[in-house]
């Protein structure tokens, strides 16, 4: 084993190899999902496993979760055609083997050394519009993969350093933001370019064989790490459920559900009871399941080093046939909402054994929310964006308000961005009175968001959740609101039928929507909470009457 010392000098040289990938392509990206909500990630992944060796801090953590299952179908991909090089770079969105959904491009290009593959580097990205039925790509009545945007398998965009002119051509050939996707991909392109620089210059230093030790170690403390935090917890079985409003084509709810066994030298997660694969975008594959369970467990145990030795003490029970276990070519566009419902039974679970890492659920959804046209001179615009709410309280404190998704470390678009952009102008951007779930910790507040329109003939899709089931609370605390979407035209003031999802809507000039997101479950019985605190609530407005029970009901 490599000494302490070494190891932590080591790990941080690579960790911080990672997010100098980060930054260089949040910079230089033209669409704002990844310039300034940082919908991307990168990685470091074994040679012959694909697994995660290191990752990004500012990255999403789903990405990387799922980024081993892409480069392990790269790994499979380079073998059957026997030709790897230096200087290739593969580029794919194909979910079923790179996990999430079409709009995540993943590149992975191997890293060579004294002519022997060394690992590999890997970076992923959201980008604007990748085809498809709906600017944007979240199709909320999509039954199959065609019907959400144009299919890349893993190909080579380089071969031995020389680009694919064809490739590229097909995808710009399928997107209505072509040069938004041209930059994003060459923004791609120069952060691998400097992660294959800056690994060249830190083995050069150690030394090949030192930094191999290295990542066997720190994967290696990682599982030791998970297997010691495991011990901890009482042996048994609990078990957990929720569930998604609809599928978007059939308004009927959707079970997630885990059954989690607590045994000598691991865990069991058994999705079994979870609902039939749906005819709507809710599906996502294995390997986003198993990544949306890396992304709980690292919620619940932060001290534990982010690679794939977390995982090594987990098994998983995900039958075919499952919402869970998608194949291709079922729709898998609102991936986000499946993994978050995921993550919310996971985090209700471990409530049952571990109360004092538990936190309420979280609101639930990205609510992604698309408006797209033409504007007077005839020119495309498309501005899709995810919008936050509050998070569920825990045993420390109150939930964050207006926070994003647990699945990610991005941020919000800033208004003044997605305004200048875009032919739109937010009325109300602001924290939503009464939307948390109370307790001796009450959730975070969700948000009001309210737009109006600035063209003629704007098309309004949204693909959301948690509009008829709330975001729980544990240990006796309440749940936060559900979501509520409404527009305006000339008949006056509408709702979607499936209340979280609506695509189609048309609205002219001057016409607004509001969107008003969750807040978040709460943790312990409300009667526990400090009377000064809830004096506090209402004194800032963010409760406007004593609350004594849950919000489930709350609109």
């Amino acid at each position: 084993m490599m000494d302490p010392v070494t190891l932590a000098i080591l790990g941080g040289r690579l960790e911080q190899i990672a997010d100098e990938m980060d930054a260089t392509l949040y910079r230089a990206a033209f669409n704002p999902i990844i310039a300034e909500a940082h919908d991307a990630s990168h990685g470091i992944y074994d040679a012959l496993t694909g697994d995660t060796l290191i990752q990004g801090k500012q990255g999403l953590p789903i990405f990387t979760g799922v980024m081993a299952f892409a480069v392990k179908a790269v790994i499979d991909k380079a073998a059957a055609d026997g030709d790897l090089a230096p200087g290739d770079v593969y580029i794919f969105n194909d979910p079923y083997r790179g996990g999430t959904h079409l709009s995540d491009f993943k590149l992975v290009r191997p890293v060579f050394r004294d002519g022997k593959l060394f690992c590999w580097l890997a970076s992923a990205g959201h980008y604007h519009d990748v085809g498809g039925n709906v600017a944007g790509n979240y199709n909320p009545r999509a039954t199959e993969a065609f019907q959400e945007a144009v299919v890349i398998p893993p190909v080579k965009l380089f071969a031995a350093g020389t680009m694919r002119r064809d490739i590229l051509d097909v995808m710009m050939a399928n997107t209505r933001q072509p040069r938004s996707m041209f930059g994003d991909l060459n923004g791609m392109v120069n952060a691998l370019d400097l992660g294959e620089r800056r690994l060249s210059e830190l083995l050069d230093q150690y030394g090949d064989a030192v930094v191999t030790e290295g990542f066997a170690d720190m994967r290696e403390r990682a599982r030791k790490l998970m297997l010691a935090r495991i011990a901890e917890l009482p042996a048994g079985t609990v078990s957990a459920e929720d569930f998604l409003d609809n599928d978007g084509v059939t308004d009927t709810p959707l079970r997630i559900a885990v059954d989690m066994t607590v045994r000598e030298g691991g865990l069991t997660f058994d999705f079994s009871r979870s609902a039939p694969a749906c005819r709507g975008p809710l599906n996502i594959s294995r390997g986003t399941t198993i990544a949306a369970c890396y992304v709980a467990i690292k919620h619940l145990f932060p001290e534990i080093p982010a690679n794939g030795g977390v995982l090594a003490p987990i098994d998983f029970m995900i039958p075919e046939g499952s919402i869970l276990a998608a194949e291709h070519p079922m729709p898998t566009g609102g991936y986000t909402e499946t993994i978050m419902r995921l993550i919310d039974v996971i985090f209700q679970a471990f409530a049952q054994i571990s109360p004092e890492r538990a936190f309420g659920n979280a609101y639930g959804t990205i609510n992604a929310l698309t408006l797209s046209g033409r504007r007077r001179d005839g020119s495309r615009w498309v501005m899709f964006s995810f919008f936050g709410g509050g998070h569920g309280g825990h045993a420390h404190g109150d939930g964050l308000s207006h926070g994003n998704a647990p699945i990610s470390t991005s941020t919000i678009p800033p208004v003044e961005v997605l305004e200048a952009a875009n032919p739109v102008i937010f009325r109300q951007w602001a924290l939503r009175p009464d939307s948390a779930g109370d307790g001796a910790h009450r959730g975070g507040l969700g948000a009001i968001y309210e737009i109006e329109t600035l063209e003629d003939d704007t098309e309004v899709t949204l693909f959301g959740e948690r509009g008829r089931h709330a975001p729980h609370g544990v240990m006796g605390g309440g749940d936060g609101a559900c979501t509520r979407f409404e527009w305006d035209d000339a008949d006056g003031t509408h709702s979607p039928p499936m209340v979280s999802k609506v695509m189609g809507v048309k609205l002219e000039k001057g016409r607004r929507i509001r969107l008003m997101t969750p807040g978040g479950g709460g943790w312990g019985a409300p009667s526990d909470r400090d009377p000064a605190l809830s004096a506090e609530d209402i004194r800032r407005g963010y409760v406007t009457a004593p609350q004594t029970t849950g919000m489930a009901n709350k609109q």
